[in-house]
């Protein structure tokens, strides 16, 4: 049975049934009457198979759940009787927001991977929420409220402060808005995925339509049109903190903020862990606490000091 159930975890975790039946020693046709048996045994389909990818049924994205922890658990049992810990190894594949993940995962990659040289890394950049089983991803970092998935445990890795911002030159020409009644006079930049505004302060939430300006999907390009001075727009300090700090961005409405409950956090099954994995998350932690670098660069005025 541990066999059966290796190469069912294995077939979700490689995307491929031969594939898994390779690592396995076993051939294609071996590894297919293996599943096949399994699932009559079991009374239900676990796989749903394509000519371009295997994905996971409902049923059997629950039983990879149970199957991960069993498997996880002997395997843990066994190197602790043959008296040797756990080291990070294997394939570690980690998701992230493009952004987030070129400026502050891929830059945390080589201490990582001189700690543990026997991991191998696979990053993937995408903005939109990947599904952590289908994409067989092991760590998925992401900017959200606190998330609530069956299944998956969260770590908060550090706050997500969001402040209006513009370039000095666009407030030179344009003034400051005094109010969140103003900001319906001015040129508001956003992505299309980022709207409408959650804003804060003083405990009271307002929510702000916004009709970008310029239309994009693009965070990146929102960014850079706020630098280039051609409106305001709502950004994150892991973003902008340099800018901020230098001038080229200024503090909008400085009494506001985006919404306290949004948080980086890393997503993962729950334990027990691949060691690689726990020990990503745990180098991550240790990178962005107490507090994380980009806000450790106080902002160096905002537009009411102008």
């Amino acid at each position: 049975m541990d066999r059966d159930y290796r190469l069912f975890a294995t077939a979700i975790e490689r995307g491929s049934l031969s594939a898994a039946g390779r690592e396995l020693g076993l051939s294609p046709a071996a590894a297919s009457k293996r599943l096949a048996a399994m699932e009559t045994r079991l009374g239900a389909r676990l796989i749903h198979r394509t000519t371009r990818r295997l994905t996971p049924t409902e049923a059997g994205r629950g039983f990879y759940e149970a199957v991960r922890t069993i498997l996880a658990a002997a395997d843990a049992a066994e190197a602790q009787v043959a008296g040797r810990a756990a080291r990070p190894s294997g394939t570690l594949r980690i998701s992230a927001p493009t952004s987030f993940g070129r400026l502050h995962v891929a830059p945390t990659l080589p201490a990582f991977l001189d700690a543990y040289p026997a991991v191998q890394v696979e990053l993937l950049l995408d903005d939109g929420f990947t599904d952590l089983m289908a994409d067989r991803i092991d760590v998925a970092v992401r900017i959200a409220p606190a998330p609530a998935s069956a299944g998956l445990a969260a770590r908060l890795l550090a706050p997500n402060h969001r402040l209006l911002c513009a370039a000095p030159a666009y407030l030179d020409r344009n003034g400051a808005p005094a109010g969140l009644r103003d900001l319906a006079g001015h040129r508001l930049l956003a992505a299309s995925n980022q709207t409408p505004w959650r804003l804060e302060r003083a405990g009271v939430q307002r929510l702000v339509e916004v009709a970008s300006y310029v239309a994009t999907n693009s965070s990146e390009v929102v960014r850079a049109l706020a630098l280039a001075g051609v409106g305001i727009a709502l950004r994150s300090t892991w973003d902008v903190g340099a800018e901020l700090a230098n001038g080229a961005l200024v503090r909008v409405l400085p009494d506001w903020q985006g919404a306290t409950d949004v948080g980086i956090y890393a997503l993962h099954a729950h334990d027990p862990l691949p060691a690689a994995v726990t020990a990503f998350v745990d180098h991550l932690g240790d990178r962005f606490a107490p507090v994380p670098p980009w806000d450790l660069t106080p902002p160096a005025r905002s537009s009411i000091d102008a």
